[in-house]
């Protein structure tokens, strides 16, 4: 037994696990070489810096002598939930089709699965949300991402008084810190005349929370919105969207609220139940008190370090919640995605606006490719390069390889004093020695 290590009972590393595999029959003990092959505790740690294409450290151990009983070696394996080191997700060219998040021979292979299991069975009745009513049980959870929302907006107005952001002046990309980084990334307009470089402004709310608008339905279950009504229907944040269909009363954007189910008579035809014989509907106040944007002309920056400290944490809190949120109402609620552009549709079914500008779209007649969105379509993270020590030296070109990257809102609540969350860890690659010099990076192997 190594000291200080119980090998029957899970031992939590600084991001792993260390999990001890007994042989098949009969109890082991490990032995170790006094110089070589002795592991101490504090080793132990150090193993999960390292980096892994499964995320898994085997040892063997093997022992010297043979010891009076007879004992088989133990496999040491450190499993690592949070790999040290992450590549962000693969930049998709304009040029090509997004994957769809379920490859669609998997989905034809379920669809088999599903008619076969229903042959022959009594047809069940279609639960909620598919039936016109809402889901009563995730009503609250809407409630709470659609605060949440505000709530990290306004937080985001007062950590840009004491956080600096700088967005470019051509492109949209931006870069938290003290002065803009130097890498020649700059696509936008003549930016072969700069060589590539930005010209870094002031950032706003807008380019660090991406606003990711959609049409507001007032039947979800409806027809679709034809071309020539793309002018008449209001847009509004899709997020927004999300949780007035699951619930949420908003004055200004009302919603058929159905309390019978729809009587479907096709499979894309259906009516109305009556409801003449039910009383009429009692408005009800709000189930939570819906928050509101403060003005800009009410932001108050954090006096001391301590409630800057807090306001990044609650920052980071709402922006982690509003996520996880958005994804268990997407379950239940499906969101449509363009393949070829970034509209985001709330709705079983895309809209028939033809306002699609991307890739080859004539051949389309400007129409969208709808496919199943995920949390990232709808609240897109804008990922910028981490800064490893804000008082420290600046970004260096030379040195780009060793940088890491983290989504927009994460930097700027780090920056502010929050803890780094245990997912952002690895695209942010923390344990990552940064050379002083170009020469020191040269001899890296």
């Amino acid at each position: 037994m190594v000291s200080g290590v119980d090998f029957n009972s899970k031992n939590y590393l600084s991001h792993g696990k260390l999990v001890c595999l007994p042989p098949r029959m009969g109890s082991s003990m490990l032995s170790y070489h006094s110089r070589a092959d002795f592991l101490k505790l504090n080793s132990l740690t150090s193993l999960s810096s390292f980096q892994h294409r499964n995320g898994k450290l085997k040892l063997q151990s093997k022992p010297m002598a043979p010891s009076r009983k007879l004992h088989q070696p133990c496999a040491l394996v450190i499993r690592c939930d949070h790999p040290q080191n992450a590549d962000l997700p693969r930049y998709y060219s304009k040029k090509e089709k997004k994957p769809f998040p379920v490859p669609i021979v998997e989905l034809r292979r379920a669809a088999r699965e599903r008619f076969k299991k229903s042959r022959g069975q009594p047809k069940k009745p279609v639960p909620p949300p598919k039936n016109g009513l809402i889901v009563k049980s995730l009503v609250p959870l809407a409630y709470d991402v659609f605060n949440e929302r505000i709530t990290l907006i306004n937080n985001l107005k007062k950590l840009l008084k004491v956080v600096k952001v700088h967005a470019c002046r051509y492109c949209n990309e931006i870069h938290v810190g003290p002065i803009g980084h130097p890498f020649k990334s700059c696509r936008g307009h003549r930016a072969s005349i700069r060589k590539g470089l930005h010209e870094w402004t002031y950032a706003t709310v807008e380019d660090v929370f991406v606003p990711v608008d959609s049409y507001h339905l007032y039947d979800r279950l409806g027809k679709r919105i034809r071309h020539d009504e793309r002018f008449s229907i209001p847009r509004l944040p899709a997020v927004v969207e999300l949780c007035i269909q699951a619930g949420v009363e908003v004055p200004e954007f009302p919603t058929k609220r159905r309390r019978k189910p729809i009587i479907r008579i096709g499979k894309s035809e259906f009516v109305d139940a009556d409801e003449s014989e039910l009383p009429d509907p009692v408005p009800e106040p709000p189930l939570k008190p819906i928050l509101t944007e403060i003005l800009d002309t009410e932001i108050v920056a954090p006096r001391d370090q301590e409630e800057k400290i807090q306001l990044a944490e609650e920052t980071l809190q709402a922006w982690e919640q509003m996520r996880r949120g958005a994804k268990k109402l997407m379950r239940m609620y499906p969101v449509r995605v363009c393949g070829y552009c970034p509209e985001v549709h709330v709705g079983p079914s895309g809209h028939k606006a033809q306002n699609c500008g991307a890739h080859k779209h004539q051949q389309r007649n400007g129409q969208h490719g709808w496919q199943s969105a995920v949390v990232d379509d709808l609240i897109p993270p804008r990922y910028v390069w981490h800064v490893p020590d804000v008082n420290g030296p600046p970004l260096q070109r030379e040195l780009r390889s060793f940088y890491g990257q983290a989504p927009a809102v994460v930097e700027i609540c780090v920056q502010a004093g929050a803890d780094v969350p245990d997912q952002y860890k690895p695209t942010m690659r923390l344990d990552i020695g940064i050379p002083t010099s170009l020469r020191e990076a040269e001899m890296v192997v």
